[in-house]
């Protein structure tokens, strides 16, 4: 039994490194997407174009005039004396805000009133316009402190954040990454095996050998796994040597949480590919079921903000409890405690759908 299986590995792996698209798939596409990710994809928003409507030229408008021009958040690009102005820098996104302050605002604060400043945002692009609105809000904040003077310096708050000190949305993103990265290409390589084998005619021709449907279904697993093992190794340390993530966790943890998270992705992609006849179906299923699950793994919105609904099918996502570990490995130093309540879930989902897969290909040989 252990020879066939090994002869089914064998041939799994040779048809994967002879086909030239194959190893394109393998290699390629996640580095680009890692390095495009690293670069582009950020939570952050810096250097935003920033319109000037200032009508008080007294000297508390220009201090606080002068401390949105120091931010690395703004960059002022234009002055405007006039709202058609504004309204057209708005309309044509030259500028993503506009900071407009009133002709009494020195006034009301030499007296002692509450003074008003008005900022004009690019509501189309809510996301960036409300941390936009965020920093400004933090500008005035620190301008009032100052102008306050030391009766209000008494009250200070002092904040801390474990685990990202600086807010860096790399630390965020690239760990999440990793496990995506991994998956696309796990369910890729694992939903095109049967599939490619059908369209070449090759799979009856498997049937009616001496391999039994948990044999085939172990020489269908090993080389994905092993595969998907590897890639997210090396995504984490291109990820940790690369871009400076930092990893403070348990190598052991991290390698038996990916292994389980790639044999339950094995397990998905094997279903798909036991019911797809032809590879352009497979790559279909692939999609249809990443697209849903990539929204609702929590790895860019919170699950929590989610329908109730939605909370519910998380559950049945692997990549949800995957990108809780990955992030908590990377950058928490998770224990395995901690860890134990992601980790079955995802056993269970693999048991089952490989459990499942066994069945399709016992009843293609019925």
């Amino acid at each position: 039994m252990w020879r066939r299986i090994a002869a089914l590995i064998l041939k799994e792996f040779k048809m994967l490194w002879k086909d030239r698209k194959s190893r394109m798939v393998l290699v390629v596409p996640p580095l680009v997407q890692l390095v495009l990710f690293a670069s582009a994809a950020t939570f952050e928003v810096t250097d935003a174009a920033l319109g000037l409507w200032i009508e008080d030229r007294a000297l508390p408008a220009q201090e606080l005039v002068s401390r949105f021009e120091a931010s690395p958040a703004f960059h002022v690009v234009a002055r405007f004396d006039n709202p058609q102005a504004v309204r057209e820098a708005l309309d044509s996104q030259r500028v993503k805000a506009v900071l407009h302050v009133g002709q009494t605002f020195s006034a009301d604060v030499a007296a002692g009133r509450p003074a008003r400043v008005q900022l004009l945002l690019d509501g189309r692009k809510s996301n960036a316009a409300l941390i936009l609105q965020s920093y400004a809000l933090g500008i005035v904040e620190s301008y009032n402190l100052v102008r306050a003077g030391q009766a209000a310096a008494e009250l200070n708050i002092q904040s801390r954040a474990w685990f990202n000190p600086n807010f860096d949305s790399r630390w965020f993103i690239l760990p999440g990454m990793t496990v995506l990265l991994t998956i696309v290409a796990t369910l890729l390589i694992t939903a095109l095996s049967v599939a490619r084998e059908r369209e070449l005619g090759t799979f009856e021709q498997l049937l009616v050998t001496p391999l039994r449907p948990m044999e085939i279904l172990v020489g269908k697993t090993v080389p994905a796994l092993c595969i998907g093992f590897v890639e997210a190794n090396l995504i984490a340390a291109l990820t940790c040597f690369a871009y400076g993530v930092p990893f403070v966790g348990s190598v052991v943890l991290f390698n038996v949480a990916i292994s389980i998270f790639v044999l339950s992705a094995v397990g998905i992609g094997l279903v798909i590919s036991s019911v797809a006849k032809t590879q352009q179906q497979a790559i279909l299923g692939v999609f249809l079921f990443l697209s849903p699950a990539m929204v609702l793994s929590g790895f860019a919105t919170p699950i929590a903000n989610m329908p109730d609904w939605a909370q519910a099918l998380t559950h049945l996502n692997p990549i949800r409890y995957m990108v809780n570990l990955s992030r908590g490995i990377f950058l928490q130093d998770l224990t395995w405690e901690l860890a134990w309540p992601h980790l079955w879930p995802m056993a269970l989902i693999g048991c089952v759908t490989l459990g499942y897969a066994t069945w399709l290909f016992s009843r293609r040989l019925e």
